[in-house]
């Protein structure tokens, strides 16, 4: 293991904070990170916490995680505080009525039902833990996929209603590794079996080599259909004072 990192790692890492120091001090009060807890949002809750910005995050337990994922909470619960980390679960009873009229399954038969999922188990939760924020943090790389090769440091969530910032936008994979293995972050023991993206247990599989890094997510799906709706496309609008 090297020392310190490169000189060009060093500089994204340095831009990074800042940016992040930017948001905090523009929204203070009004920001919040929205962590998968996929290996991105590991890192923006290490640098959160290595430079000691007041900045909260919350998860979203769909109730359907893998195992791994759920370890990894409590991991990360206890290594950066459970008072920073608020989680926020599907309402139950609409999860009933989801499973009641289309299986417990239902997902896979088409998509108009995997979506239908999706805003019961992430939407809508989703939707209360920005409520009253007036920016959100995400994790979201343009190398990630073809629905995130125009993403932007910041874009203005119109579905949301307010800032979505992404300062992780240029960064590349090998870059996310090199950071999280040199200061020991942890991660998700899944990513060592193939698996780079991790959503829901039935709906994530392990990739094969040379395949996207998002081919693992609703499989059975086109590659410009696979978004949960957590983020759908938005319109750019500058960071900038108000």
């Amino acid at each position: 293991m090297t020392d310190s990192l490169t000189p060009e790692l060093q500089s994204k890492v340095d831009s990074v904070v800042a940016r992040l120091q930017e948001a905090s001090a523009l929204y203070e009060g009004s920001l919040v990170l929205a962590n998968s807890l996929g290996a991105e949002d590991m890192l923006l809750a290490d640098l959160i916490d290595r430079h000691a910005l007041s900045i909260p995050q919350f998860v979203l337990d769909t109730g359907r995680l893998p195992e791994e994922t759920l370890t990894l909470l409590a991991t990360m619960t206890k290594r950066y505080g459970a008072s920073k980390i608020d989680v926020y679960y599907p309402d139950a009873a609409s999860v009933e009525a989801y499973v009641r009229e289309s299986g417990i399954n239902g997902f896979y038969e088409s998509q108009a039902l995997r979506k239908q999922c999706c805003a019961v188990r992430k939407l809508e939760p989703l939707a209360r833990a920005l409520k009253s924020r007036k920016a959100w943090i995400t994790g979201l790389r343009r190398e990630q996929s073809v629905t995130r090769d125009a993403v932007e440091f910041s874009e203005w969530d119109a579905g949301n209603g307010l800032q979505k910032l992404n300062p992780l936008a240029d960064w590349k994979e090998s870059e996310v590794w090199a950071y999280l293995r040199f200061f020991e972050v942890p991660y998700n023991e899944l990513h060592d079996r193939h698996y780079p993206s991790i959503g829901c247990a039935p709906c994530t599989r392990a990739i094969s080599v040379g395949e996207d890094l998002r081919a693992g997510r609703w499989w059975w799906e086109n590659p410009e259909n696979r978004e949960c709706g957590l983020h759908a496309a938005s319109s750019l609008i500058p960071l900038k004072p108000r």
